[in-house]
């Protein structure tokens, strides 16, 4: 017993010392763990390839050169439109605030007995407006502040040349570490480790590989909807709520309230516009909930969207960027370690019945 009792003071020692080296080392870690993440992603590419008699370093090739394929036509196609998006927004915000200011606003005001001094937009305008006019080139300011600091750059930079080299060593060499550390498990709780962790691999992997890709096929569904529609920022609202998307339902409120107020400051009230965002985001949820969901993610998740949300901003709030990577996995190991306790909790005395008690034994009736 006092064997048993030390190890577990000694893996809650081990614990504690994981998450102090995680704090200390966050400002370092956010390439190490995107490398892990690729790598975790790209690991059954490579598999599939090696099943077609591939050799693993020539397959990590082959996924390497379509991963760098697909940032390049990002880059060439994708953000360029996007930067030219946000342009635009940053050039309308203004004439929104005018809208809001004229035509939104008072309405509201008008519906709910507001006072006239109610709406305070003046300073902001007149705020935002001196800002345009003195930044006439957003990017330019940007880098500016990036290169304020040489050594920050060049930090950035390399931090950005690592994230491949440490996704290619670890994804050529992946089998071979995962075998590495089953064969440091106990001998004795191998078998349950190995059960805990397919349930986590299955939990993650499904998160991670299936909602992106449910949050890819939504961004182009809402993009390609939206600017039919006619809507001028349709791609950026698409993205954005593509990405939203990674929380069930929230790409839909974020993307259909972004694009009911710019088919309003657009448009006016025109009901056709309005009608077709309606449309669009309709047959986005009828997508997402018939074929997409199920098909690419399952039901083998069950992390709710309230607890993705918190684990995302504890991440951020206690770890940083490298926080943010953690987080989700970490939330989906802890819901299946949840999971098993739950059961064996049902198990246990302390949830079972009472016994029942012994009926009293019947006194025969008294002579008299």
């Amino acid at each position: 017993m006092t064997i048993t009792h030390n190890n577990r003071w000694l893996w809650l020692a081990a614990l504690v010392l994981l998450g102090w080296l995680v704090y200390r080392l966050s400002p370092i870690l956010s390439p190490f763990l995107v490398g892990i993440l690729l790598a975790y992603l790209g690991d059954p590419l490579v598999d599939r390839l090696e099943r077609r008699n591939l050799s693993r370093t020539w397959g990590v090739i082959v996924v390497f050169a379509l991963f760098t394929l697909l940032c390049m036509l990002l880059l060439l196609v994708l953000l360029p439109m996007l930067g030219k998006q946000l342009m635009h927004l940053y050039a309308l915000a203004p004439q929104g605030l005018d809208w809001l200011q004229v035509t939104a606003l008072p309405w509201v005001q008008a519906q709910f007995g507001l006072e006239d001094d109610f709406w305070r937009l003046d300073q902001l305008k007149s705020a935002f407006t001196a800002n345009l006019g003195s930044t006439k080139d957003v990017l330019a300011v940007v880098i500016s502040q990036a290169t304020a600091s040489s050594l920050a750059l060049v930090t950035w930079l390399a931090n950005l040349l690592l994230v491949p080299v440490v996704c290619f060593y670890l994804l050529r060499d992946w089998d071979l570490i995962m075998a590495k550390l089953r064969g440091l498990l106990p001998r004795r709780r191998e078998e349950t480790i190995m059960l805990l962790m397919r349930e986590c691999h299955e939990v993650i992997g499904a998160f991670l590989r299936g909602q992106l890709l449910v949050m890819l096929a939504l961004a182009v569904v809402y993009s390609i909807g939206l600017m039919l529609v006619g809507i001028d920022l349709g791609l950026l609202i698409g993205v954005l709520a593509g990405l939203a998307s990674i929380v069930p339902y929230m790409g839909f409120v974020v993307g259909i309230g972004a694009a009911i107020v710019a088919v309003l400051f657009q448009f006016g009230l025109d009901p056709y516009p309005l009608l077709g965002v309606a449309a669009v985001f309709t047959v986005g949820q009828m997508l997402e909930g018939m074929l997409l969901t199920p098909l690419l993610v399952g039901d083998r998740i069950g992390l709710h969207p309230v607890a993705v949300i918190f684990a995302i901003l504890a991440g951020g709030q206690l770890f940083g960027f490298a926080g943010v990577l953690l987080a989700l996995p970490v939330a989906a190991v802890i819901m299946v370690l949840l999971r098993h306790v739950h059961d064996l909790y049902k198990l246990s005395d302390l949830y079972a019945e009472p016994a029942a008690e012994p009926p009293a034994p019947i006194e025969p009736p008294s002579q008299p």
